[in-house]
């Protein structure tokens, strides 16, 4: 994948509006459609009453001029009723706003949500990927999105309104200003654009650089202990003052560019004060006008200028918006790209009780070198097999594609079904949660079909749950617990129901030996481990293996040169040129029903 730039694609502004369309099919579509319509209302009522608005300011005015007491406390009157009526329009309108742009994000969030962790999305994209920042692109862009986009909507219907509404009353009261205004609106959004057009490219930039520099800082923060021993911290600095320095070099042209806009744009509204003024007072001092029309022409001009000048009032954030347009557009052929990222066929089967590979080739993703080559090797339940890969890009490559996470390959995979087949990886993985959420089987690995619906997953959750509680009672966990000695770290972490820093209370060993509790308790037909003689003894390797074939669960095994070959019926040995060789253990079955080469 090719690093994103900042253009808007052919597919951008499509699969924006198709997002918008499926937000209004949605669950939450009447809802939304709702809030939109009941925006539309107070649109217009707000333009409706800053019509009336002019009116009553003008005859306010003319009865000032008059030194009309009467009139005067009648249209003060009327000001005030018009004020009020107005301030509740605007204040229900800005409700229905946020509600409407809360509405649309945690939508759009959830969705984006389930794309990026489905399919293993986000490893492709973390292993294969030149995206840049996902996590920030799914959090803070698609909020500025929905704000954004809802904000400049409305800004478009209201100057549409706005448009409508005042360009009768200005051209009563003098068509030579319309022209005037309109005139003026084009040449300001002209030059806007052409003083403001490099903010699109900086503010996309400026995204980047934010989200890495703080990448940068938690990385510091993760790592604290590692980085206090091996005495990094010079190095480090240096790092994150030149992510500072990239930041701030980029901001600066930012600010360079807001300068020379800024002139422009400060002059721009400085007229508008004064050009309806410069056009009507003639008339007023000539008899052919009264003088609240003056106030009238200043604050339809005023409104007609904001209608027709949104690119000027509003073009930095319009630079902003495109950026956040682009950038999720790249979220979104990034994780397309990684979907449609073509790997080895895996095949799932529930009663077949083996994992086979038929002619297996895997290659480099991204040099194209063949790491594995034609392998062609079943594994039937109840075999025990060690897996010696002399490249270690080859034993990721195997272990990655077994569990449908390789992309770089072809040939077929058999396997049991997700919930019959676990991975143990080399470097143990304790998600956050309490100790029984982190020892119990997720929901999705007995219930391997894609959720489509929130109503659809909770319900799967709860089932499985509901299982959990009747299959795994208090007694049975702390027994499997004692048996594998982490007596200590239940202890420290105090109890199943407590939620701690995994990573901080357990060393790696405890963690990876804590990864086997789980296996031995979701009891799976067969588990795949990634080397596990590197965090643990060879004593405690030998002790696992036995509780697994104990419990009954097929093991496979990406082990070292040197591991024991005691617990092992099978030696399948890949060579560093990806060609193969299996060949069966002393005292082991030799072939046939036990292991079989097809």
């Amino acid at each position: 994948m090719k690093p994103i730039r900042m253009s808007l694609s052919k597919n951008a502004w499509p699969r924006f509006w198709g997002m918008i369309t499926a937000l209004a099919r949605s669950e939450v579509g009447p809802q939304a459609k709702l809030f939109a319509a009941l925006l539309v209302v107070f649109l217009l009522s707000i333009s409706a009453l800053n019509v009336i608005n002019s009116y009553v300011g003008r005859d306010f005015m003319t009865a000032i001029e008059s030194k009309e007491m009467g009139t005067f406390v009648k249209y003060a009157l009327l000001y005030l009723i018009v004020f009020a009526v107005s301030t509740m329009v605007a204040v229900f309108h800005r409700y229905c706003e946020e509600r409407l742009g809360l509405l649309w994000r945690k939508w759009l969030t959830a969705r984006a949500i389930d794309k990026y962790t489905g399919d293993h999305i986000y490893f492709k994209m973390n292993a294969y990927g030149d995206l840049k920042n996902p996590d920030q692109r799914i959090s803070e862009d698609i909020r500025s999105l929905t704000a954004t986009t809802l904000s400049f909507v409305l800004m478009f219907l209201n100057a549409t309104i706005t448009v409508i509404a005042f360009a009768g009353v200005m051209w009563s009261i003098s068509p030579l200003l319309l022209l005037v205004t309109i005139l003026y609106a084009a040449a300001g959004s002209l030059f806007s654009y052409f003083l403001g057009r490099p903010l699109i490219q900086l503010n996309y930039d400026q995204s980047d650089k934010e989200a890495n520099f703080r990448a940068r800082l938690l990385h510091v923060r993760e790592h604290a202990e590692a980085i206090a021993l091996v005495r990094q911290e010079d190095r480090l600095r240096d790092r994150l003052h030149d992510r500072l320095d990239q930041l701030i070099a980029n901001f600066r042209r930012i600010i360079d560019v807001n300068r020379n806009l800024g002139f422009f744009t400060t002059g721009y509204n400085y007229l508008i004060q004064i050009i309806p003024a410069l056009l009507v007072a003639p008339l007023f001092i000539s008899g052919q006008a009264e003088f609240g029309v003056i106030t009238q022409s200043a604050m339809a001009f005023g409104h007609l200028i904001g209608a027709f000048s949104l690119i000027v009032t509003q073009f930095q954030s319009i630079s902003a918006y495109s950026a956040v347009i682009v950038r999720l557009s790249a979220l979104a052929n990034a994780m397309q790209v990684a979907a449609d990222t073509a790997s080895p066929a895996i095949t799932y089967c529930s009663d077949c009780g083996l994992i086979a590979f038929d002619r297996l080739t895997l290659k480099s993703p991204r040099s194209g070198r063949h790491l594995i080559k034609d392998l062609t090797v079943s594994i039937p339940a109840g075999t025990h097999v060690l897996i010696r890969v002399a490249d270690d890009s080859a034993r990721t490559a195997l272990f990655r594609a077994t569990a449908s996470l390789w992309s770089g390959g072809e040939g077929e995979i058999t396997r049991p079904d997700p919930g019959d087949l676990l991975f143990l990886p080399e470097r143990p993985y304790v998600p956050p949660g309490t100790l029984r959420e982190v020892l119990l089987p997720a929901a999705t690995e007995r219930h391997p079909a894609d959720q489509s619906t929130h109503a659809a997953r909770a319900e799967a959750a709860g089932k499985a749950k509901a299982g959990s509680g009747r299959r795994f009672s208090d007694e049975g966990i702390l027994t499997t617990l004692r048996r594998l000695k982490l007596v200590a770290a239940i202890e420290r972490a105090g109890g199943l129901d407590n939620e701690k820093g995994w990573g901080e209370l357990l060393s790696l060993g405890e963690q990876q030996v804590l990864a086997f509790a789980r296996v031995l308790l979701a009891e799976p037909a067969f588990v795949f481990l990634d080397h596990p003689s590197r965090a643990l003894t060879e004593g405690q390797v030998d002790e696992l293996l036995h509780l697994l074939r104990e419990r009954g669960i097929t093991y496979v095994t990406l082990g070292e040169e040197d591991d024991d070959t005691t617990m092992y019926d099978q030696l399948l040995t890949i060579h560093r040129d990806g060609h193969w060789t299996l060949v069966p253990l002393p005292g082991k079955a030799a072939d046939g029903e036990r292991l079989i080469q097809a």
